[in-house]
């Protein structure tokens, strides 16, 4: 029997690249450590699970970078896109999933496949040589003993940040007397109907009220090993922005902009909680943007002050866990795998990409390149200019900081956006070659990219599909 490509890590990006490989013909072994352990975050067996929001943000494909890397994984065949648009629910123009069954249709799909094996137990250290290769996919939650492991084999510290869990509120105690439905310019998305989440809203006297509560509130403690371990800026705690200045909040996710009380509409908030459709039934809804570290105790007092919550009942309440990356620029290839042990590939959060969608991807990629290399052929790159391409070129080398002295690193978590793609060669213009201004030209900007990066993630396609000639 030809040997399996091992798999280290049943998360979104462990999954995608082990059904890429099945799918590509070789056979493939998961191994997933829970519940044999479990982690600070997860709460089932599930591969796959959603650990802190159930959005896969924007499905703009036209407009947004990671709507785009959606689109790209769907041309793909990605098993995390496939069930997410399955299991979707309404969230404006974003797509955001139930999260338990989405986790439980990734697990059957897997379970399904002839070629897919599910190990349940941990992998202490580096994988046994005898594996063969194999792709690492442990996500921000890497078992100790295998993160130390990978420490001694590089030579270089892994840099860690804090990853935050929100709220989940039972819908039926929510105030809808004070809270309305509304998604943010009435924005319709995939499921959607311009009418997707619950809004709080906050005059001027309640919004500083609660300020100084998320400031003053208590706080869970840090552990010795958390004290030096910075945040990552896209999920920093809510007390952490409220702490950065008063107007902070309501100038990000709470910002009440494209919204309009039907309740009170001649009167506009100060600022505005949205909470999102967490499950396929309805019945529970997570506070956007709400990851904290207040106390369990602290988080029903401070949160039950948001007018539409003073009778809230959480089904979950916030929590905080450390995530662990790598110094990817310096210590992996242009194909994901370790300079020095190539037989190891790595994939998802532990490379230094941020997000769900993210993190699916890089084990889209990783999949496909672990099974090219076990035909004996070798994929090209994928085109800078596609977001797959722009992303896994910042993990691999596009982010290589000079530094001084003493300095520390400044390789970060990186969500997919336009900034990473190379820019246009022509600069987007109206009819007869009028020159764009404002956001009509941001517009026509975005449109552009994601033109070029469809067009030249299909001619890519093209190139590494055998002809029907070839395979006779």
């Amino acid at each position: 029997m030809t040997q399996p490509i091992h798999i280290v890590g049943g998360g979104l990006a462990g999954s995608e690249a082990a059904w890429q490989i099945a799918e590509s013909g070789h056979p493939v072994v998961i191994h997933e450590m829970r519940p044999v352990r479990g982690t600070e975050a997860h709460k089932s067996q599930d591969l796959a699970e959603l650990v802190c929001s159930n959005s896969f943000r924007s499905d703009d494909a036209n407009g947004n970078a990671v709507g785009l890397l959606h689109q790209e994984m769907r041309s793909l065949g990605s098993l995390i896109l496939r069930m997410g648009d399955a299991h979707q629910v309404p969230a404006g123009g974003a797509l955001a999933v139930d999260r338990e069954g989405f986790a439980r249709a990734v697990t059957a799909a897997l379970e399904a496949h002839p070629l897919v094996t599910i190990s349940r137990e941990e992998v202490e250290g580096l994988p046994p040589a005898e594996w063969g290769e194999v792709v690492v996919a442990t996500g921000p939650l890497t078992s100790p003993a295998l993160a130390d492991a990978i420490r001694g084999l590089t030579g270089s510290d892994a840099l860690a940040f804090f990853d935050a869990i929100a709220p989940i509120v039972h819908r039926d105690s929510i105030d809808m007397g004070k809270a309305w439905f509304q998604s943010r310019y009435d924005k319709a998305g995939p499921g959607g109907t311009g009418a997707d989440y619950i809004n709080c809203p906050m005059n001027r006297e309640q919004y500083d009220a609660f300020i100084q509560a998320l400031i003053e509130g208590e706080k869970i403690g840090f552990k010795e090993w958390e004290a030096s371990t910075p945040y990552f800026d896209g999920c920093l705690p809510i007390e952490i922005m409220a702490a950065r200045g008063p107007e902070t909040l309501r100038h990000g996710p709470m910002k009440p902009v494209g919204l309009t009380n039907p309740h009170d509409p001649t009167v506009k908030a100060c600022a505005i909680v949205q909470l999102r459709q967490d499950n396929a039934l309805g019945t529970l809804y997570n506070m956007v943007g709400f990851q904290t570290k207040l106390t369990y105790s602290e988080q029903v007092r401070v949160f039950r002050t948001i007018p539409g919550l003073e009778n809230a009942e959480f089904a979950r309440l916030g929590g905080l866990h450390r995530n662990t990356y790598l110094d990817s620029p310096r210590l992996l290839d242009s194909t994901l795998r370790l300079k020095v042990q190539p037989r190891l590939r790595f994939a998802g959060q532990i490379t230094g990409c941020e997000g769900y969608v993210e993190s699916a991807a890089t084990g889209l990629v990783a999949g496909r390149f672990a099974a090219a290399e076990r035909e004996g052929r070798a994929l090209p790159p994928l085109p800078a200019t596609t977001a797959l391409g722009a992303l896994i070129g910042h993990i691999t080398g596009g982010h290589i900081a000079v530094e001084e002295a003493g300095s520390p690193r400044s390789f970060q978590p990186m969500n997919v956006n336009f900034g990473l793609f190379p820019p246009l060669a022509e600069i987007p213009r109206g009819e007869a070659g009028k020159r764009l201004r404002g956001p009509e030209k941001a517009v026509a900007k975005k449109r552009a990219l994601t033109d070029r990066a469809r067009a030249d993630l299909a001619g890519w396609i093209a190139d590494v599909t055998p002809s029907q000639a070839a395979a006779e």
